[in-house]
């Protein structure tokens, strides 16, 4: 029997939508699948061993950038003749259902396309979202969301094959105590309350939001210590912030240690504005560390009402009640810590997530000769 073949479809990508890809490429080759991966030069680095060519797919309209991008991966795909392509992302989806545009039943391949990110704020943004949405709709043969409000979103949008996606965190090895004692020292605070945030510094993840919160929490006891991970677009102007604030916050960039960040954290903040999945909030619960979050995306299908303190996204005067009552209740922090781990038994595994991805390429493939052309 012949295997499976996967084409992955990426844009530029510098956070967790980029790892899941490359969890999946590695447990589906792993499989036995023929796996290849289509994206940014820059992405190239997530996927060893996996056969890769580069296609500039970037974050913004280009025109005639995004038009050679659609050429060179008609012209890949038509020689990797994949069955199944699986873009991810509203702008790797509309390149990939351009590319395939002109390809004719039974020869062109399935495209499944998941959706990781909300509709932006802004409206020249959101105009070109909207549009890419509805490209999307029309065209892939399955649409997959990483919240239920994505997956309403693309049902209205005319998509007809519509699930919610597995984003699963990747496996990593409880830290050792001198991992955490390590990491500890590293951050600088004896004796002060470590919160810890992490993730893309954009305006998507409220980190902004997390900083006007801490300038008001109240005075009593030694003031806690900010921990950010994460590197992105407002790496500079969160660093003004925290200086025109008077914050005390340590600025750590990308991590490989989070782990033992988690460990040495007194509390876990995710104070997003919208989100999925995120792997920050899987990895908090199952390293059973207290988390305030926002009540926005997938957040709350990952903690439920026990696993975390949620809070309306965007306000930091809730924010910032929330992590004062973590921080000076110890039953409140222990219960959380418990619930934590609780909820992480009930989440996926990695070998749950290549499951439910291959038995949807079977589908996907099995399909094709009855899936419609382009719209």
């Amino acid at each position: 029997m012949t295997a499976l073949r996967i084409a992955y479809v990426i844009g530029t990508t510098t956070g967790g939508t980029g790892r899941h890809v490359a969890m999946l490429a590695a447990g589906c080759a792993g499989r036995g699948l023929a796996v290849s991966v289509f994206g940014p030069a820059s992405a190239q680095s997530l996927f060893p061993g996996v056969p890769f060519a580069a296609v500039d797919i970037g974050d913004r309209p280009r025109p005639a950038r995004d038009a050679a991008a659609v050429r060179r991966l008609r012209a890949l795909l038509a020689d990797d003749a994949p069955d199944v392509v699986h873009a991810h992302g509203l702008r790797a989806g509309a390149v990939s259902a351009l590319a395939l545009g002109r390809m004719t039943r039974p020869h062109r391949p399935a495209l499944e396309v998941t959706v990781h990110n909300a509709a932006p704020a802004a409206a020249p943004a959101l105009a070109v979202y909207k549009a890419l949405e509805h490209l999307v709709a029309r065209r892939a043969d399955a649409v997959l969301c990483v919240s239920a409000d994505l997956a309403r979103r693309m049902r209205r949008a005319g998509a007809r094959n519509v699930a919610l996606a597995l984003v699963v965190a990747p496996a990593s090895a409880a830290p050792s105590a001198e991992e955490i004692a390590k990491a500890r020292a590293e951050i600088g605070a004896p004796g002060r309350p470590v919160v810890l945030a992490a993730g893309r510094l954009a305006r998507q993840k409220g980190f902004d939001v997390l900083l006007e919160a801490l300038g008001g929490l109240p005075g009593r006891g030694a003031a806690p210590l900010l921990v950010l991970a994460g590197d992105g677009p407002m790496a500079g102007q969160l660093a003004s912030l925290s200086r025109e604030a008077g914050l005390d916050v340590r600025f750590l960039r990308q991590r490989a240690d989070i782990p033992a960040l988690l460990g040495a954290a007194d509390v876990v903040v995710v104070p997003s504005r919208w989100d999925g999945q995120p792997l920050i909030v899987q990895e908090a619960l199952r390293a059973g560390r207290p988390i305030v979050a926002s009540r926005v995306g997938g957040i709350p299908d990952l903690t439920g009402e026990d696993g975390a303190l949620l809070v309306r996204a965007g306000d930091p005067g809730l924010l910032a009640s929330a992590i004062a009552s973590v921080l000076g209740d110890p039953s409140l922090s222990g219960s959380l810590a418990e619930a934590a781990l609780a909820r992480a038994r009930m989440l996926p595994a990695e070998d749950d997530a290549v499951s439910a991805a291959v038995t949807g390429y079977a589908r996907l493939a099995a399909g094709s000769g009855s899936r419609p052309g382009p719209g």
